[in-house]
């Protein structure tokens, strides 16, 4: 098969996953090009193969034998993934095989956004805060909250790099706050361990606002995160507006922690989906505020640049970048 053939990049999310049948190019800046894509919802199908069994099925008749997923989760030796937010069992061994295809190859999913940051104009990004240019060519953190919390560090090593994908999201929750130590109590009597993603996701987002409501002794009126986000940003239900403030404080002082805990002296993006939905109201929360707020790293953190993806398909040129680069011919 010649090495310019398209192939499938799919990325798959809690909720959604994005497939695109893509292209090489052969140019540094733009080393993929989409040919077709499409989104589709979990929940519709019993499994990712019957998802990407589709979407190969309106392609006209393209031919296509090879493809990577970009996922989250830990992959073990039999093949499967530990993910604890899709809904269906995840084995690309088996998916290879069910479809026919000569090689599927995973990837984390934020490792493959990693893989894609740098391609990314400026046009499609919007700066939180921190110089408009890095001061250094140094490791790179991808962060996002969607339907769980992915994390990556992308490392310049010469003229390559290396990405280190991480489960940031499974980290314990840290908070800085009399309110935010009241919410995690709340969460505390319902389990042991409460991650990051329990709080910075989009159902984090609801856990916040049910936990607020325990809190503050009210009945809660939602019961899903676009609802919660809805009646924040309209400005007609304190509690929601309350509940995705502390959202957005803690997010700023989790990514300076990682920031610091990763030695982050490059750029951080943030990529997840529940973001961009509420770019303005972040823009005006206190999260650049608690990410600076580290005490004598202060001057440090406001060196990076902290910017805001907004990319729909990222997660697809991330996994496509990063596939090129594992079946490159070596030179």
């Amino acid at each position: 098969m010649s090495d310019a053939a398209p192939f499938i990049a799919a990325d798959v999310g809690g909720t959604h996953v994005r497939l695109g049948l893509v292209r090489p190019t052969g140019k540094d800046l733009q080393p993929v090009e989409i040919l077709s894509y499409r989104k589709y919802a979990c929940a519709a199908f019993p499994g990712l193969a019957q998802i990407i069994g589709d979407f190969i099925g309106g392609l006209d008749g393209t031919r296509v034998s090879r493809g990577v997923i970009a996922s989250a989760g830990f992959p073990m030796e039999d093949g499967t993934v530990i993910t604890a937010n899709l809904p269906w069992r995840l084995s690309p061994r088996e998916i290879q095989g069910e479809l026919g295809l000569d090689d599927l190859r995973l990837v984390n999913d934020f490792e493959a956004v990693a893989y894609a940051a740098a391609l990314v104009g400026d046009q499609e990004v919007l700066r939180l805060t921190g110089p408009k240019h890095v001061s250094e060519r140094g490791p790179t953190l991808v962060l996002g909250p969607g339907t769980g919390l992915g994390g990556a560090v992308w490392i310049p090593t010469g003229r390559s790099a290396t990405v280190l994908a991480t489960e940031a999201g499974q980290a314990a929750l840290s908070v800085g706050t009399e309110l935010e130590l009241a919410l995690l109590g709340q969460m505390l009597k319902k389990r042991s361990h409460v991650p990051v993603e329990h709080a910075l996701s989009g159902p984090g987002l609801l856990n916040l606002y049910t936990a607020l409501c325990e809190v503050r002794g009210v009945t809660p009126m939602h019961t899903a995160p676009d609802a919660i986000t809805a009646a924040a940003t309209a400005g007609d239900d304190p509690l929601a507006r309350e509940a995705l403030d502390v959202f957005c404080g803690l997010l700023g002082s989790t990514v300076g922690d990682m920031a610091l805990l990763y030695g982050i002296t490059g750029s951080i993006y943030l990529a997840g989906g529940i973001l961009p939905r509420i770019r303005e109201f972040l823009l005006q929360s206190s999260f650049v505020e608690r990410f600076l707020n580290k005490g004598p790293m202060r001057a440090a953190l406001e060196r990076i640049p902290v910017r805001l993806v907004e990319h729909g398909q990222l997660g697809v040129l991330g996994a496509a970048n990063w596939y090129l680069g594992q079946t490159a011919a070596p030179h």
